[in-house]
């Protein structure tokens, strides 16, 4: 995968998340861009080509259901990953979730799938 390809957004409020995610789907050949929030994803998603979204579900920042919401409204075919250690919600999930803690080859795979 080359950078004329996309990128994969990482919307992920934890440091300890994001920066070693970003590191490990770059080593493995992803083009990759980052954002701490909802907002940060916007300005990203207005900015680049994004060929999937790998987000936290739980942000203080436009997190949860309204981040949920937006990305059906105004992303509809986006391929995309929720990622949650605590997922409380009303809202029918139209997104794969895959529950933290995970290992990043889970994750990988998880993107590889979506991909495909």
């Amino acid at each position: 995968m080359d950078n004329t390809t996309g990128y994969v957004l990482i919307v992920e409020d934890e440091d300890s998340i994001r920066i070693p995610l970003k590191d490990y789907l770059t080593r493995v050949g992803f083009p990759v861009l980052v954002a701490s929030d909802g907002v940060g994803a916007i300005k990203h998603l207005l900015d680049h080509k994004i060929i999937a979204i790998i987000s936290d579900y739980r942000m203080d920042i436009l997190g949860g259901d309204y981040w949920v919401r937006f990305l059906q409204k105004f992303c509809p075919g986006q391929r995309v990953l929720l990622t949650s250690g605590f997922l409380k919600t009303d809202l029918p999930l139209p997104f794969e979730i895959l529950t933290k803690p995970y290992s990043f080859l889970e994750l990988e795979t998880k993107l590889r799938e979506l991909l495909a």
